[in-house]
């Protein structure tokens, strides 16, 4: 009898149904290929989740998520919900929450600038840009206790635990050994308390479990700079959760458009190696374009192949999807975000492209 995997999809707002629409008929196109089956259950997540519900993250979403073997995410939010509270904003009140629920610790970034497409890049010097941006997701400042805010001040306190940054090194080095065995750890330790225990932890586990594994250290400004004058340098960059923010949508600029870029938010692995996941774009809902078949499906297209390789250990899937994805860039077929002012075709056409591959 044939696997069967239980997703949770929260399609979300603007862009978000449309993408997702296309990418499941995808993935059960693959399931089918490899003999195996998928059982799509869908929920409202935030802007539609607060119409419906009063409330970006409902109770009935939570419990799905919960009973699921992994979460595949659309995007959320827009000028419509811009005027709430920020707490109750669809973003902060679904994504953090998820985030933390779940112990969703570890958030891979992959940007990749793919051959052909290198004219699409703000950058002159975006050739070879493969990287791997690996940011620790629930520490830092965005959880950290206190917060509070006053008429005219505000507090945000940033911390972090030595345990909090050894699983995230982890994940860092593990992943650095399945590439091209360099990792770049990013902080501010000649400014920041957090990033002095940063650098001190992630040498440390460097020194004594990953040996082989060639390690730097970069302060983040310096980080950004170098995104910009050099990309292709970098392989894997692992940092902690508001450096990782700013780095990863800086570098995610690169390829031309946020429309071509998966994501990935982990947890802790089972026994059998499968990671609970919840898997995005990571562009936004785009609510200019909602609804005129004119988004680039690409991104939530990989991000189900991302979430076929850790929720459910099937590389076998995930790099046919990925292998599907390249072969049509490499076609020629574009959507108008990365046509570069030449022909373009819809997002459905851009599905139907990717699924011929299949």
């Amino acid at each position: 009898m044939s696997e069967v995997y239980k997703v949770a999809v929260l399609p979300g707002d603007g862009i978000g149904p449309e993408v997702m629409d296309v990418s499941l008929e995808i993935l059960k196109k693959i399931a089918e290929k490899f003999s195996f089956s998928f059982e799509f259950e869908s929920a409202d997540v935030g802007g539609i989740a607060i119409d419906n519900h009063g409330h970006p993250l409902p109770e009935s979403t939570l419990e799905l998520c919960k009973r699921s073997d992994a979460i595949l995410f659309g995007s959320v939010g827009g000028p419509k919900w811009e005027k709430l509270p920020p707490d109750d904003q669809p973003e902060r009140g679904a994504l953090l929450p998820l985030r933390k629920i779940f112990t969703l610790y570890a958030n891979l970034r992959p940007v990749t600038v793919y051959p052909g497409m290198e004219k699409e890049s703000p950058l002159k010097n975006s050739e070879g840009v493969d990287v791997i941006i690996i940011r620790e997701l629930i520490g830092g400042i965005y959880f950290g206790e206190p917060k509070l805010r006053k008429k005219d001040s505000a507090i945000d306190t940033s911390r972090y635990d030595r345990s909090d940054i050894e699983r995230i090194a982890k994940v860092g080095f593990e992943t650095a050994k399945l590439r091209g065995g360099r990792l770049m750890s990013v902080d501010k330790a000649n400014v920041l308390a957090t990033s002095v225990l940063w650098r001190e932890v992630v040498t440390e586990i460097g020194e004594r479990d990953y040996s082989d594994i060639t390690l730097e250290h970069m302060y983040v400004d310096n980080a950004a700079m170098q995104l910009v004058i050099k990309p292709s340098q970098f392989d894997v960059i692992l940092t902690e959760n508001l450096f990782g923010d700013i780095l990863s949508d800086l570098a995610a600029a690169i390829p031309g458009s946020l429309g071509m870029l998966p994501s990935a938010s982990l947890g802790e692995s089972s026994s059998d190696g499968r990671q609970f996941g919840l898997y995005e774009p990571a562009g936004g809902s785009a609510p200019d374009i909602a609804g005129k078949n004119l988004a680039n499906p690409i991104a939530q297209i990989l991000s189900g192949a991302l979430m076929l390789k850790y929720s459910f250990d099937r590389d076998d899937a995930a790099q046919a999807l990925e292998s599907a994805v390249l072969s049509v860039i490499n076609k020629g077929c574009r959507t108008g975000d990365i046509a570069g002012g030449g022909n373009s075709i819809s997002t459905t056409e851009m599905a139907d492209e990717i699924a011929a591959q299949i």
